[in-house]
């Protein structure tokens, strides 16, 4: 089955390349990208795919002809504009496996998309970060095809992979409300964290939040968890955006996701302090950059 696999990716990206080196190192050797930032050649996603024994395909369609498994791995924003890049060029009976955090109108539109083109679409939502577990990360298939999909995900090296639902929107709806308190905690920690800092009471402020979660270190976590959202605040903010699309789909208002819409796209600007070490120094960095500037305060 991992022989005769041609595998497709759309988007280069943190997952798509872990997935590309994680299928190579499994046996797959027919696999071809493509992602928006490939017209750039000086790009970080040029050049992470010259780096790569993959093949670099000229235009989207051109990864999905003769492709037996297409993974869309893009940002939340370009999901469905990647769907129709290679709806009219998949082969019938491709499988296009979308892994994009969007919400579950989106999924469904997605699929309506694909369907139309004669591909297989599978719904999927990691419900991890992608490291430390890569591809063996937990992930929930969707739609009527997750279930044939399934003994390839699993030849493929999908090992947390597992049928979730045959509805499509099931699986990214538990993502997007898994998303409303994690991108959100990183949110509030990042503010919380910041204004404590000011203060100088961040100390108080940790410690006094072992009381609520004493099996966590949340000096540990408070700097993880702003040092992801400083590095991938972009494509978090967009992602939160679908988390309020779902929201308000479920009927409600998303007062808390569309906030941390904002404070995620502020941590995007002072990505460059993400591996700044310790906690103390990465919010003194960035209450030096905001320092006298109103229109980036807190």
């Amino acid at each position: 089955m991992i022989e005769s696999s041609r595998i497709a990716l759309l988007g280069f990206g943190e997952v798509g390349q872990i997935l590309a080196a994680d299928l190579l190192a499994r046996g797959v050797h027919q696999i071809s990208v493509w992602d928006v930032q490939f017209d750039n050649v000086q790009s970080v996603a040029s050049r992470a795919a010259q780096a790569t024994n993959v093949r670099i395909a000229g235009a989207a369609l051109d990864v999905a002809r003769d492709a037996t498994l297409i993974i869309s791995a893009v940002t939340a924003a370009q999901d469905v504009a990647a769907a129709q890049s290679v709806a009219a060029h998949i082969d019938a009976g491709t499988f296009f496996l979308d892994l994009n955090s969007v919400s579950p109108g989106v999924k469904q539109e997605v699929a309506r998309v694909i369907e139309q083109g004669g591909g297989r679409y599978v719904e999927a939502a990691i419900m991890s970060p992608i490291s430390p577990k890569r591809s063996a990360a937990p992930i929930l298939l969707g739609g009527p095809h997750a279930q044939a999909f399934a003994p390839l995900a699993e030849a493929l090296g999908f090992s947390g992979a597992q049928v979730f639902s045959n509805e499509i929107g099931k699986a990214s709806a538990a993502k997007m409300c898994r998303s409303v308190v994690v991108k959100g905690m990183e949110a509030l920690i990042t503010e919380a964290l910041l204004t404590a800092r000011s203060y100088g009471v961040e100390a108080t402020v940790i410690d006094s939040l072992r009381n609520l979660f004493p099996a966590q270190d949340w000096h540990a976590l408070a700097r993880y968890m702003m040092s992801r959202s400083l590095q991938h605040g972009a494509r978090r903010a967009e992602e939160m955006r679908e988390v309020a699309a779902t929201v308000r789909e479920a009927g409600f208002e998303p007062w808390m996701s569309s906030a941390s819409v904002e404070r995620q796209q502020w941590s995007a600007r002072f990505g460059e302090f993400s591996g700044t070490q310790p906690l103390e120094a990465l919010l003194d960095a960035l209450l030096e950059q905001t320092k006298g500037k109103e229109n980036l305060r807190c």
